[in-house]
């Protein structure tokens, strides 16, 4: 895996593939092995709740999203701003260093059956060293180190 990542950066970095593509492989990479979890006692991912990114100027990225592809705007603060598509929302927010390279700094997934203490005790169980965020969600990292955040399917609304 971390060799496939290394290439996917790689051809990122010599112009190969777009940011887009470089995205969604590695999502698609993180996404994949959840549909096996079921037989090993984890949880179902039933879709991408919340993509979070850090960029150098919120307000460019949230321009750029929602002329190009009718992202909704929502929740602007002067700082971040949601970009909802489908089911989905888009988090762009100012880097916190100036300067500091534009990042995906996670990716939360929903999951179907949100029982919180449950969903802590699979991934207390599993090594994880869940952290609470809000009532409906945990952060772990997977074995890359990449920031993952299990939500239930309504997290967005909880957190409002």
């Amino acid at each position: 895996m971390e060799k496939i990542v290394v290439d996917l950066l790689d051809d990122f970095d010599r112009g190969r593939i777009t940011r887009r593509q470089l995205v969604q492989s590695l999502v698609l990479g993180m996404v994949a092995p959840a549909a096996f979890a079921e037989r090993g006692g984890g949880f179902k991912a039933i879709s991408v709740n919340h993509i979070s990114l850090e960029v150098a100027d919120y307000r460019r990225t949230r321009d750029f999203y929602a002329e190009l592809l009718g992202m909704k705007v929502s929740e602007d603060t002067g700082d971040q701003v949601n970009l909802t598509f489908g089911d989905t929302v888009l988090i762009a927010r100012n880097a916190k260093d100036a300067g500091a390279a534009p990042l995906v700094d996670h990716i939360a997934y929903s999951i179907g059956d949100w029982d919180r203490e449950r969903v802590k005790a699979e991934l207390t169980r599993r090594g994880l060293d869940p952290e609470p965020d809000f009532q409906g969600s945990f952060h772990v990292r997977d074995p890359d180190g990449y920031l993952l955040q299990i939500a239930a399917p309504e997290f967005m609304t909880m957190t409002e």
